[in-house]
């Protein structure tokens, strides 16, 4: 179905961010006036992104700053999303290697591991934790290495490839895991979409369930993937990096597919 018209008995969205909200710090849309529509649609909302480079706190703060107000517990990521599954294989905790940004590291710590950042720590981690990381280097990544082939886990926050910018798409955390990934012959755990652990996290904490709920992103093999894998809707926006040829090939079917979010709930 490729419509624009919400059903009646929606009542909760779950949104990406990078290509659905925002690409970069550019906005996508006015924030305030999308925010206040859904709203006035009656309509509750989480966010659930992959970017593991913030912390919850960060995201409110970038979410203040285009005038929109949200809660804590309202975002799930990747980095908290990872943690809690470290948490639950590791409950003694223990020295994690990351390669990743703050996100990742405060959520680490939060669950009571070390971050250990530092290529020439030879301290052997109860596991290898990879995510987006623009300070990426080749000490980290043979530090990483060394470590998965004696046998350390291998987990990778999200899969994304690339993430759309006002100047086109970049390198995602997809593209550190399969440089790893090439170097130990070991393919990573997965947390982030397109598993559906996310989606379940922030069913719970809007307290709904699938069917009332509408995932919305702008990939179709991790946003919608998941959506569809949690038993939600899904809407696809065309604001970030698939494409309706790709989403009229996506099988099963995209129930949405617009050009943003503005244009899905008439803000």
């Amino acid at each position: 179905m490729m419509t624009n018209t919400l059903p009646s008995h929606l009542r909760a969205l779950i949104l990406d961010m990078d290509g659905v909200l925002w690409r970069d710090a550019a906005p996508i849309g006015n924030l305030p006036v999308i925010f206040e529509r859904i709203r006035s649609l009656g309509l509750e909302v989480a966010l659930a992104t992959n970017n593991a480079t913030k912390t919850v706190g960060e995201y409110l703060e970038k979410f203040g700053g285009y005038g929109v107000t949200l809660e804590p517990r309202q975002i799930v990521t990747s980095s908290l999303a990872t943690a809690e599954t470290l948490s639950k294989r590791f409950p003694g905790g223990g020295p994690v290697f990351v390669i990743g940004e703050n996100g990742i590291q405060r959520a680490l710590e939060d669950f009571g591991f070390t971050a250990v950042t530092d290529p020439q720590d030879e301290t052997r981690p109860v596991a290898v934790v990879a995510g987006i990381d623009r300070f990426v280097s080749y000490p980290k990544l043979r530090r990483a290495t060394l470590h998965i082939r004696a046998g350390v886990p291998f987990y990778g926050t999200n899969p994304d490839r690339t993430f759309p910018t006002p100047q086109g798409l970049v390198p995602g955390a997809g593209a550190i895991l399969a440089a790893i990934e090439a170097a130990t012959d070991v393919s990573p755990t997965v947390i982030g979409k397109p598993s559906p652990f996310m989606m379940k996290i922030a069913l719970e904490r809007l307290g709904r369930s699938p069917g009332e709920t509408l995932v919305v992103g702008d990939r179709l093999e991790t946003d919608i993937a998941a959506g569809q894998a949690a038993g939600c809707h899904t809407a696809l926006v065309l604001s970030g990096v698939s494409t309706r040829e790709q989403a009229q090939s996506w099988t099963p079917g995209v129930d949405f597919v617009v050009p943003d979010l503005s244009s899905l709930v008439g803000a």
